[in-house]
C-alpha cells in the first residue's frame, strides 16, 4: 500500500509582504534613531553595551530594506 503525505503549502501573498515590509522598514528607522540618539551618552556602561550590540538587528532590517528596494525598483522597470 502506497501512502501520500501531503503538506499544506504556505501561501504568501502580496498584502502579507507590504505588511512585514513595513515593520522592518519602521524597526530599522527606530533602531538607527535610538543608536544616534544614544551616540552622545557613551559613560553608562548599558548604553556602550547596547551601541554595539544594535548592528545585531540593525545589518539584517537593512538586508531586508535593500531587498525591498530592490523588488520595488525591479517591479517599476
Amino acid at each position: 500500500m502506497i501512502s501520500t503525505v501531503t503538506e499544506p503549502t504556505a501561501a504568501v501573498n502580496t498584502a502579507q509582504i507590504m505588511t512585514y515590509s513595513i515593520i522592518a522598514v519602521v524597526s530599522l528607522i527606530v533602531f538607527l534613531a535610538l543608536k544616534e540618539i544614544l551616540s552622545s551618552e557613551t559613560e553608562r556602561p548599558s548604553v556602550k553595551l547596547f551601541l554595539k550590540g544594535s548592528n545585531v538587528a540593525i545589518i539584517p532590517l537593512l538586508l531586508v530594506f535593500i531587498a525591498v528596494v530592490v523588488c520595488k525598483v525591479v517591479t517599476l522597470i
